[in-house]
């Protein structure tokens, strides 16, 4: 098992999400879902980030991002607008939603998939209550319970907690993936590292028989 700490307002996260799981098949490997809020990540490690988004349409770097991320898109045959109206995500409300799901695991992938072409692909406002409501509703969950459950004491220590174990494991952006290695594990960051995870995932040990 690996683990990959995520935050939904990422377009390469959604990237990474869909590209995942061909290598999950590849591979037989189980990956475990965690929620953090990436913000409280670069606010921790990386606070220049968070500046330098201000000259993000006028860079020669943000707009050869931008590029890439189309190419990504198209590459991934993930259909993504971005950014869209809503971008940057205040995505604290829905990372706690996640967070209530996170022992759910195979209900917590379901509603990242459905959250994901809410917010990339049909350009829908995550941090609204409402929408979060909808989303969760059309993959079966009781949409309204789920916020109000987002909303309390124990999604918030989560959530907060979630994302100071990233930090404090080295963490600096979305999608992080720790991946077991030797007697420790290696940190991997982005959807263009995914290739590294699965070389990494290729070094264990086989079980003894």
């Amino acid at each position: 098992m690996f683990e990959c700490f995520f935050d939904l307002s990422s377009p390469w996260t959604c990237l990474a999400f869909h590209n995942l799981r061909p290598l999950v098949q590849r591979t037989g490997a189980v990956v475990r879902w965690r929620p953090f809020l990436v913000g409280g990540v670069h606010n921790a490690v990386n606070p220049s980030f968070v500046a330098s988004r201000s000259n993000e349409l006028t860079s020669p770097k943000w707009r050869q991002t931008a590029q890439a991320l189309m190419d990504w898109s198209a590459w991934s045959g993930v259909t993504m607008h971005f950014p869209s109206r809503y971008f940057p995500l205040r995505s604290v409300l829905v990372m706690r939603s996640c967070c209530v799901l996170e022992e759910d695991q195979s209900t917590l992938e379901r509603f990242i998939t459905a959250a994901f072409a809410a917010y990339f692909s049909d350009q829908r406002n995550l941090d609204d209550p409402v929408v979060v409501e909808s989303v969760a509703a059309e993959i079966g969950l009781d949409g309204a319970s789920l916020v109000a459950s987002a909303q309390a004491s124990d999604a918030k220590q989560r959530l907060r907690a979630n994302t100071d174990e990233a930090v404090a494991r080295g963490a600096f952006g979305s999608p992080s993936f720790f991946v077991p290695f030797g007697d420790g594990e290696r940190l991997y960051f982005g959807n263009d590292q995914l290739p590294l995870v699965e070389w990494a995932l290729a070094q264990r040990s086989p079980a003894p028989i």
